[in-house]
């Protein structure tokens, strides 16, 4: 080996005084210089790729925002409890940074950064009048970063307000320091950014640009932020006491005009006539849950307006992290009872506790959504793992407590579901809500070894429809609100809703809370629309037992309530996210949010 290494050795250094003088200025071979990228269009469009990967979702980490609000529970993590408790400082955004992806305030303007850098370099690629899906490469691909720029900005208004509005690439003899821009102004800037993307980008996609942004994923979102923008949090006195009401909301009265613009927006879509509802007219006999779950099991549906492609199981972590004990999951992200409560009756009537037959058997008889989303107690599940199979042959979800008299010990005993706390599989993984989460779970997958792969989608036209119904309610047009809240609750199996006024403006935030479960939308609702004293309280999780009768045989129906289980509280200053102590001793222009 010695005389080898020597051999290489000697090898190499006459190699090396042998090559041109150019041998240290090639370019590596796994990396592109800034030159090359700028030279060529394929290598650009890399460049924006890694943008779209940075684009926040859950099903990579498996953690959703949803464990911060009041839709599911993370299963024995202080963070996301302290989180829940409003308990955020300058300091500490607790739960933040490992339930939400490239979402932080640096991660978000890295890519806000690499957006800028894009249009600084765009005019330095080659032109070409080629078209593709009606574009010009350079179109698309710039239409492409407008659009990114908007949502990565709506990100941070969504949590912080007015941010400052970078549209430059900076270099480090720049001053970095940036004052924040109004909310007014941030918004604007957003909506300028998603204009340009839509007369830019193409109206569909085809082969290797699919899942790229598009006209219709343009207008889409700018019917989200003016929806946003026009709520109650951005418009109404929260914090009366604040100095600078400007960069948390509208100072002006023209909240109708917003209203309105936030309808045109949604209607802009829908005019498109390019998108529909997956399976929009069900007959009653239809498996209706079955089709609700094509929706997050297909690879793409008619539904879809903008989506994130998962052409291999790369890091997809959520079935592992989402799915029940007893097959080896994790049981996080589980959906808590008041979540469970809100889902209607099959006839479209509210669950009701106070109701014998329904509190007697509370999974019966609920709407189609109940079932595509939820595993729940006797809910039918995939084959169990070899290690299960004896103790749930029948592949149903256990998230009860059989009581069974043992004769050699005279005495009552109690059996724990195979999917509870104290399972004899991992019980540690168990959840502690007797819930799962069935959206977005593959069953076709063995997620203890082989990881999803998913589309993950960040809008879909079910939102837009409700957008728009929003915006109607709003605008006092309470016909034009229920059509198109009642085009979504046909898909799912529910008769249209008929209430006016303040009750129609209740149904339609229970339907849009039971639509778009766990997809990232109930933690802005409910702080855009002001109720987070309701949202954040005490949570509930189901006790389920099947109880030993006086004849010492097991009940073979089960007693089921919902028992109060760990404290939420909420605090005012939780509308908004704190800039982080770091952030302001780099920037001493930023200012505050209000009560940090």
């Amino acid at each position: 080996m010695n005389h080898l290494y020597k051999a290489v050795l000697l090898i190499s250094i006459l190699s090396f005084w042998g090559c041109k003088k150019d041998f240290l200025e090639t370019d590596p071979s796994s990396e592109f210089s800034e030159t090359a990228v700028w030279t060529d269009p394929a290598l650009a469009e890399t460049f924006l790729n890694q943008i779209y990967f940075r684009l926040d979702e859950p099903l990579s980490a498996g953690r959703m925002k949803s464990n911060l609000v009041d839709e599911t529970h993370y299963r024995g993590n202080a963070a996301s409890r302290n989180f829940n408790n409003s308990l955020l400082t300058p300091d500490d955004i607790p739960s933040w940074g490992s339930v939400i992806r490239y979402r932080s305030w640096s991660d978000l303007y890295k890519s806000v950064r690499y957006c800028n850098i894009f249009f600084k370099k765009v005019g330095e690629l080659p032109v070409s009048d080629a078209l593709i899906d009606g574009k010009t490469l350079t179109d698309r691909m710039t239409g492409e970063a407008h659009f990114l720029r908007a949502y990565l900005y709506f990100n941070l208004s969504s949590t912080y307000g007015g941010v400052p509005l970078v549209t430059q690439v900076y270099e480090l003899s720049d001053d970095f320091s940036v004052a924040r821009s109004s909310f007014a102004e941030t918004i604007d800037l957003i909506v300028k950014d998603l204009d340009q993307a839509a007369a830019l980008l193409p109206v569909v996609n085809s082969g290797n640009a699919l899942g790229r942004a598009t006209k219709g994923a343009a207008l889409a979102l700018k019917s989200r932020v003016l929806l946003y923008a026009a709520s109650d949090l951005y418009n109404t006195p929260v914090f009366p006491g604040y100095a600078n009401t400007e960069l948390i909301s509208y100072t002006d009265v023209n909240r109708t005009v917003r209203w309105q613009a936030a309808k045109d927006a949604a209607k802009a879509v829908i005019d498109m006539g390019v998108y529909q509802l997956h399976k929009a007219n069900p007959a009653p006999s239809d498996p209706i849950a079955e089709n609700l779950n094509e929706i997050f099991l297909s690879r793409q549906t008619e539904e879809d307006i903008f989506v994130k492609f998962f052409t291999t199981a790369m890091a997809q972590n959520f079935g592992l992290y989402s799915s029940p004990n007893g097959y080896h999951g994790w049981g996080t992200n589980a959906p808590i009872a008041e979540l469970v409560d809100d889902y209607e009756m099959a006839d479209g009537t509210r669950f009701d506790w106070t109701n014998p037959t329904q509190a007697a058997e509370p999974y019966l008889n609920r709407e189609p959504r109940f079932y595509a989303n939820i595993l729940y107690n006797e809910a039918p599940w995939r084959t169990r793992p070899d290690d299960a199979k004896g103790l749930d042959p029948l592949n149903k979800v256990q998230t009860g407590i059989w009581q069974r008299w043992n004769a050699a010990s005279n005495s009552m005993v109690e059996v724990y579901g195979v999917d509870t706390r104290k399972s004899t599989i991992e019980d540690w993984n168990g959840s502690y809500t007797g819930y799962y989460i069935r959206k977005y779970l593959d069953p076709s997958v063995n997620s203890q070894y082989v990881k999803q792969a998913l589309t993950w989608r960040f809008i879909r036209y079910a939102e837009v429809l409700l957008n728009y119904a929003e915006a109607c309610i709003e605008l006092g047009l309470d016909d034009e609100a229920r059509t198109y809240i009642n085009l979504v609750r046909k898909r799912a199996g529910l008769p249209g809703v008929t209430a006016s006024g303040a009750e129609l403006r209740e149904r339609y935030r229970n339907e849009r809370r039971i639509e778009l479960a766990f997809e990232d939308h109930r933690f802005f609702d409910v702080r855009r629309w002001v109720i987070g004293p309701e949202a954040y309280k005490p949570i509930h999780v189901a006790k389920i037992v099947y109880p030993l009768k006086t004849d010492k045989t097991t009940a073979e129906r089960p007693n089921i309530t919902h028992v109060a289980f760990e404290s939420h509280s909420w605090k005012n200053k939780a509308y908004f996210l704190p800039i982080l102590r770091a952030e302001m001793n780099k920037n001493t222009l930023l200012i505050q949010n209000p009560e940090y």
